[in-house]
């Protein structure tokens, strides 16, 4: 059975994405700083109380897994590097237990070599910059990290996320190319779930919308 070491399982996709691979029969691990905040139980499931800057933690997390999905990001009050040097300690953890494969989670702010931004899409990405620059700052050095650490390494894209319910249908494509601006988080998981096993996009940052 396949094993998920899964971050940010109590995050608004996370626990959408936990609820799911559970339902799909794999293993799951995951580290949450407050169990009481985790939406499921399940004999698959294994709790690992902490945070995602505790080396010892991430570590015990990523042991014995196949794969990660790391979907954690900043809230309010994050430390600058949340991102960036939570990656890092992932991505050390996946080397000393010979794990390849991780998925991470990010938004269409992040530039891509195949994306063709219109203007809409500058104008949401100069925002971003100017609003939240620090944001696109950690998830530009999250990127740095997984392209240093000889992983198997996708990071996944969105645009506007909604609460609305899933459709089971999707685009994949890049900004501006076959894209739309949201996708509903239900979506969203759907897609992410099925990259643990899924090389299409290995050392690609696709962007999924509806």
């Amino acid at each position: 059975m396949t094993v998920i070491a899964l971050f940010g399982a109590t995050g608004r996709t996370g626990h959408r994405v936990l609820t799911r691979a559970l339902g799909a029969g794999f293993e799951v691990r995951v580290l949450v700083r407050d169990p009481a905040r985790l939406a499921t139980t399940s004999q698959a499931l294994t709790v690992i109380r902490g945070d995602v800057l505790d080396a010892d933690a991430v570590d015990q997390t990523v042991a014995g897994s196949d794969a990660v999905l790391s979907l954690f990001g900043q809230v309010k009050g994050s430390p600058p590097t949340l991102q960036a040097d939570g990656t890092q300690l992932i991505a050390d953890a996946m080397r000393r237990h010979s794990v390849n494969r991780i998925v991470t989670l990010s938004g269409g702010g992040l530039s891509a070599s195949l994306d063709r931004p219109g203007p809409a899409d500058r104008v949401i990405r100069f925002l971003l910059k100017t609003l939240a620059g620090h944001v696109l700052a950690d998830a530009e050095q999250h990127l740095r990290v997984l392209e240093a650490s000889g992983l198997d390494w996708t990071v996944v894209r969105g645009p506007r996320l909604t609460v609305k319910p899933g459709t089971g249908t999707y685009r994949v494509g890049w900004v501006g190319v076959d894209a739309s601006t949201q996708i509903s988080r239900d979506d969203l998981a759907d897609f992410i779930l099925t990259q643990v096993v899924d090389r299409t996009f290995i050392g690609q940052m696709p962007f999924v919308s509806a």
